[in-house]
């Protein structure tokens, strides 16, 4: 069965699994940037800005949010993205689901603000880690195994308590849809099998990590993650996916960096 998320998560790392061909021997630099990774990561923020944090309890204008969202800047590895792509981008209006409560859960995943945020902003990160690979290339050379993440993020913030009431509805989607429902983003249909959910309190007031089994074709299924954050007025949705979990369903770790990185700048 055909799926949104299968889709453009394919798409997106396509480009990344392509370089297992290429991958054999040979070593990187040893902080794992190049030079031009560094020039991006110098020029990603204005001075003053990359490690502003969010103010407490108001909601926060547009320009606002820009300042405290995600920028290259904060992460270490990686490439993050102020806009996403055309194959990323999905209206509200385009998202429904047979069953009204499992909404919430669609529109994290794909990085649309929950309810009626003051504003919000997106943001997108793109990350592989590299290591030995057991087998062995044709001509018997040592080869390295890829592993391809992708992030679709998004920060929303709400006047009047829109954060804890968006955050109420996660929750009780994680509940009510725990057997798993339908869902249609655009003209593509998804699937998912099962849904389970756990507390997150690394930081922020409240957060919460969800497993998605999404069913891929015939008898396959893979494994996406969201992840929610509320800090104050403001709500951080991330939707993870590892491109070998996508179609194997296997676990994988949220690369919680990245997560850790956008929710510290809340404040």
């Amino acid at each position: 069965m055909s799926s949104t998320a299968v889709r453009r998560t394919a798409l997106a790392a396509s480009a990344a699994l392509a370089l297992l061909a290429t991958a054999c021997g040979g070593s990187s630099d040893d902080d794992g940037a190049t030079g031009d990774d560094k020039a991006k990561a110098e020029q990603s923020a204005p001075a003053g800005d990359a490690g502003r944090s969010a103010p407490a309890g108001k909601a926060l204008t547009a320009a606002e949010l820009e300042k405290v969202a995600l920028a290259q800047a904060d992460v270490k590895n990686g490439e993050v993205a102020t806009e996403l792509s055309a194959d990323d981008q999905v209206a509200k209006s385009e998202i429904s689901t047979d069953d009204k409560a499992c909404l919430p859960l669609v529109h994290v995943q794909g990085a649309v603000a929950q309810g009626e945020p003051a504003a919000d902003v997106q943001r997108s990160w793109q990350g592989q880690t590299e290591s030995p690979s057991e087998s062995k290339g044709p001509d018997g050379q040592d080869m390295t195994d890829i592993d391809v993440n992708k992030i679709l993020l998004n920060v929303a913030s709400y006047a009047d308590g829109g954060a804890e009431q968006a955050m109420a509805g996660l929750k009780t989607a994680v509940e009510k849809c725990a057997g798993g429902f339908e869902a249609t983003v655009g003209s593509d249909k998804m699937r998912v099998t099962k849904v389970s959910g756990v507390d997150r309190l690394k930081a922020g007031d409240e957060g919460l990590t969800v497993s998605l089994g999404v069913a891929t074709g015939g008898d396959g299924g893979g494994l996406m993650k969201l992840v929610v954050v509320r800090k104050g007025a403001t709500l951080a949705t991330f939707s993870v996916v590892n491109l070998s979990a996508m179609m194997t369903g296997a676990d994988f770790e949220v690369p919680s960096d990245v997560v850790d990185a956008q929710v510290a700048k809340l404040g």
